[in-house]
């Protein structure tokens, strides 16, 4: 059974976001995998234990991802691809666009991503990977059973639970719940500089500029305004609901213009 994982490098989520010009500053900034797509790459790695197989994680960035694609391979996938061109960028359309061409030309009985990323946290690019593709898909899987060329995955539904079942091949995206990630043992770390890390860019992939344009544009980034002082409501129980029912209508009001 050949199964891939969809990958992304983000920020430790220990991480404190500093702005410089108003790009995020990367500098001196840990980097780690995802972690919904950490429990992604450990349910290839059970499924594989299971039934055979390969596990290929693959991610589009630039050569510092090959930092956490080795990660993975030490965690117990067998081989890394990573898409790294800068003609790509961080636009959804245009990283899904990449994935899916690897992944036609090199097809897969189980994809499993990430529910999304904690940094941008679209949850996109799995989904048009899936669209792209032509293959069903499963999204905020916690429960995943894989067996004789079907799937049924139980998807979670913000407290309640939904049972689906597919066909294979299938994309399935992991939620928190679905599997506790292995950490990486001494000997994976050691076969892990051994195991085979390709490194495409658009040309490999029979890719243009123009089959990739981004279909967003990032305008700005700015930091959520600092905390204010809490206010104490004194008087009746209804005169404390008409004040904050007053604090409210002034800060839509304030809202409203700075957007008019």
């Amino acid at each position: 059974m050949n199964i891939a994982v969809l990958m992304k490098q983000t920020f430790d989520t220990e991480e404190k976001v500093v702005l410089t010009d108003g790009r995020i500053s990367e500098a001196g900034v840990k980097f780690v995998i995802n972690p919904y797509d950490e429990y992604a790459v450990e349910e290839a790695i059970r499924i594989k234990e299971k039934h055979g197989g390969t596990v290929t994680v693959l991610s589009v960035g630039n050569q510092d991802v090959a930092q956490s694609l080795r990660t993975a391979l030490a965690m117990g996938a067998d081989e890394a691809v990573l898409i790294d061109d800068h003609r790509i960028g961080t636009d959804e359309y245009s990283v899904s666009r990449a994935i899916a061409a690897y992944l036609s030309a090199n097809p897969c009985d189980v994809i499993l991503g990430g529910n999304f990323s904690v940094d941008l946290g679209s949850g996109q690019v799995a989904i048009r990977v899936a669209r792209l593709l032509n293959l069903p898909h499963v999204s905020a899987v916690t429960s995943l059973t894989v067996d004789e060329g079907r799937a049924a995955a139980v998807r979670d539904l913000d407290g309640d639970v939904q049972t689906i079942e597919v066909a294979l091949p299938a994309l399935f995206t992991a939620q928190q719940g679905l599997n506790e990630p292995r950490y990486p043992s001494l000997p994976g770390i050691m076969k892990a500089k051994k195991k085979p890390l390709t490194v495409l860019d658009l040309d490999a992939l029979k890719l243009t500029t123009s089959d990739i344009e981004p279909r967003t544009a990032r305008t700005s980034v700015e930091l959520p305004p600092a905390r204010q002082a809490g206010q104490r409501l004194t008087g009746t129980v209804d005169e404390q609901v008409q004040k904050l029912a007053d604090i409210l209508l002034a800060a839509t009001h304030v809202g409203m213009s700075k957007h008019a």
